[in-house]
């Protein structure tokens, strides 16, 4: 078994994310495996030294080890950029020039509907997919423009991913392609075991994902499905706000030929008020027990471990 933990170094570590890597750590460990650090830190207009130091030193504390040197994504863009010229060249992407004002108002219009939420916030509207496709008759002929925000066609990957090549039977004598992974936690509705899904949730309530970043390069999603295949990963384990934004995961997979891990999505720490923590939680950051005098058994009794 090898598992990991992905923090960014953007902020103090709280008590959720001591959870989850306790959680990774131990479950590896259990096992006579590998408990993987790695360093999420393509934003580096956030990122800082200091921050990664310190939630190295919070983890060292904790009791946690891992093999160094950790994998840090900033030093591995031309991985990144393999998989984005991998699907350019399959025709599944395209420029998007739209702000998240230019979405909202999209989405308002009356004929739009009620606007939904996926795991990236709105889902795409697809203005811009519409605008490519009448301007670009082969995509794939074209090199991939650099420094522009790239989305992914879900409706024509859904069409091409061989994990959807399933096909189910609707009530109505219909046909629904599904796509499934292994779910050995639970998702938001308490979904567990072998999770299915089908192209159409997809395209309905995910849409037109953001796959590259005008100002840094790859995004989270096309980035951590790239870093697993690379660290061998075999059991992913985290927070269970994740949990939608693993159909994503399962379906680039497929698309790039990576394996399929087995997956693991945990309950969150809240607050007082039920709210997940966040990193400007200040007073429930590791550093701040440490500084109190707590100990490495009280988080985890703080977390119910």
């Amino acid at each position: 078994m090898i598992t990991r933990f992905a923090p960014s170094p953007t902020g103090p570590l709280h008590l959720g994310h001591a959870y989850s890597a306790i959680l990774a750590h131990d479950r590896a460990m259990q096992a006579g495996g590998t408990f993987l650090l790695r360093i999420d830190d393509l934003d580096q207009t956030r990122a800082r030294p200091e921050w990664e130091a310190q939630l190295k030193d919070d983890l060292r504390w904790l009791g946690l080890w891992w093999p160094e040197p950790c994998r840090r994504e900033s030093e591995h863009m031309a991985e990144y950029e393999a998989a984005l010229d991998r699907l350019w060249e399959m025709g599944l992407l395209y420029p998007c020039t739209c702000t998240r004002r230019d979405i909202r108002e999209a989405l308002s219009a009356p004929q739009e509907g009620i606007p939904v939420e996926g795991p990236d916030g709105l889902v795409y509207p697809g203005t811009c997919r519409a605008r490519w496709s009448m301007e670009q008759t082969f995509p794939e002929d074209h090199p991939r423009p650099q420094g522009v925000t790239l989305r992914l066609d879900m409706d024509n990957a859904t069409r091409l991913a061989p994990a959807f090549t399933h096909r189910i039977e609707t009530r109505d004598g219909g046909w629904h392609h599904v796509a499934s992974f292994t779910e050995t936690g639970s998702g938001q509705r308490e979904e567990s075991g072998l999770v299915e899904f089908t192209s159409q949730e997809m395209i309905d309530t995910i849409g037109d994902v953001v796959l590259a970043r005008r100002d840094f390069g790859a995004a989270y999603h096309l980035a951590v499905v790239v870093d697993d295949a690379a660290q061998d990963v075999t059991h992913v384990i985290r927070g269970r706000d994740l949990f939608e934004a693993t159909k994503i995961h399962v379906l680039l997979q497929s698309l790039l030929g990576l394996p399929r891990p087995v997956y693991h999505h945990h309950r969150l720490i809240r607050d007082d008020a039920g709210k997940r923590l966040a990193k400007r939680d200040d007073a429930r950051a590791i550093a701040t027990y440490r500084a109190e005098g707590a100990t490495p058994a009280d988080i985890r009794r703080l977390v119910g471990l």
